[in-house]
């Protein structure tokens, strides 16, 4: 089977170098060799010998190539990527991808164009680095009906509130570390901000629940605004803080929300540390199963772009053309459920409140909380602050729907008592 390799980046060298380590493993592992033909770069890598392999700056001339049976996409971004991609579809290949943003954006025109070319586009790279999760969820759990899932798919995000908790550093302090490490972009708004995240939990969403793709429906929130007196309170009260992807299968549609969110410590994911990811995903069947590994990096994105060409060759290596649907689910199979706004979702949450230390006030924040039907779990005041006469006041409450938290922050907001905006988290209680 011949490849062209577009990009010879972090992964495009990685998968380049796996391919040539591996070379008789995956072979016999498929029933065929893997040879990259032809390698499209505009910057040669130096840990890649290339030796006689056709190299253009050109990735289009591999799309039209009539030599190559998978083109293999790791320029990322949503524009060339897109071109080339479905110019390589147009001219009968299949494509592997770790592009997660244009498979969320644009999978629909993607998929669409490849059944009808007969072609597979494989994107398991895409989503958790080199965990197979989309393979799980398409195939190892194929028989359930999945409940609900959330992960921890962010690393750049996983390190700060790690290293936050461990250290009890500032958020703005830890980027600027995770920068120079490489972790975080220079621009760091898609791995903060929750924007990656939620690229891949859309994906993961339409696996799961075998609905369309509908990453503009997604509720994004980041961690910038997480402090280290969060993260100390969160633990007092026996939770982690994590930068969570959640989505759930509700009776009238999907949650699918990216956001800070407290998870009881005894919780394995709680334990997930540093730039490591992990899934939990809840099936009717087989009930709650957990995906850890290495979400990002050269190796192990490679591992899950090999994988799918591994795939790709033993389909055609039984006269198959196309495997696993994209999506997991037949396009004329895939259900109607719209994504719901974040508004109608119901969760606990945790409250921190600086007020003034006077008598009655947590009697009118209580009474605001129950004019609300908001029950209170438990609530802790810490000491005053003897200058300024401040009282941090911290409150975890029961589940709740969203619009009624809403409306009752606006509400204790509104007390002269209350000197600065609530502090809201939600907690995933991942029962």
């Amino acid at each position: 089977m011949k490849i062209g390799l577009c990009g010879l980046g972090t992964v495009g060298g990685g998968t380049f170098n796996l391919l040539q380590k591996n070379k008789d493993e995956i072979a016999a592992r498929c029933g065929m060799v893997i040879d990259i033909v032809q390698v499209a770069t505009r910057d040669p890598n130096p840990a890649c010998e290339l030796g006689d392999i056709d190299c253009t700056d050109d990735a289009m001339k591999v799309a039209d190539d009539a030599s190559i049976d998978v083109l293999v996409e790791l320029i990322g971004g949503t524009g060339l990527a897109k071109e080339l991609i479905l110019r390589a579809i147009g001219n009968g290949k299949h494509v592997v991808t770790a592009n997660k943003a244009l498979i969320a954006e644009h999978g629909s025109e993607i998929f669409e164009l490849a059944k009808e070319k007969g072609v597979t586009v494989a994107f398991e790279a895409g989503v958790a680095g080199g965990i197979p999760v989309i393979k799980a969820l398409r195939e190892g759990l194929a028989a359930n009906n999945i409940n609900w899932l959330a992960g921890i798919i962010n690393g750049t995000g996983n390190f700060i509130l790690t290293e936050m908790r461990d250290k009890g550093r500032t958020f703005a302090d830890v980027l600027t570390e995770a920068q120079a490490l490489g972790y975080a972009e220079a621009d760091p708004t898609f791995d903060v901000e929750g924007i990656d995240a939620a690229h891949k939990l859309t994906i993961l969403a339409s696996v799961a629940f075998g609905i369309p793709l509908q990453f503009d429906r997604a509720y994004t929130e980041g961690i910038s605004e997480i402090s280290p007196q969060d993260v100390k309170y969160a633990e007092e009260f026996g939770y982690r803080i994590k930068h969570l992807g959640i989505t759930k299968r509700l009776p009238h549609g999907i949650e699918l929300r990216v956001h800070p969110a407290l998870i009881p410590d005894h919780h394995l994911i709680a334990k997930v540390d540093g730039v490591m990811n992990a899934v939990v995903i809840d099936g009717d069947a087989v009930g709650q199963t957990l995906y850890y590994g290495a979400g990002a990096g050269d190796m192990a994105t490679a591992s899950a772009v090999v994988a799918d060409l591994i795939d790709i060759a033993r389909a055609r290596n039984q006269g198959s053309n196309v495997g696993v649907p994209s999506l997991g689910h037949e396009d004329d199979q895939l259900n109607d459920y719209l994504v719901v706004s974040v508004d109608e979702i119901s969760c606990a949450f945790y409250l921190r409140l600086l007020v003034q230390d006077q008598p009655g006030v947590l009697a009118r924040i209580a009474t605001i909380l129950s004019d609300h039907a908001i029950n209170i779990e438990s609530i802790t005041q810490k000491e005053s602050d003897l200058v300024n006469g401040l009282i941090p006041m911290i409150l975890l409450t029961h589940e709740v729907p969203e619009k009624s938290m809403n409306h009752a922050i606006k509400a204790i907001e509104a007390l002269e008592e209350v000197v600065e905006p609530v502090r809201r988290i939600r907690v995933a209680d991942l029962r």
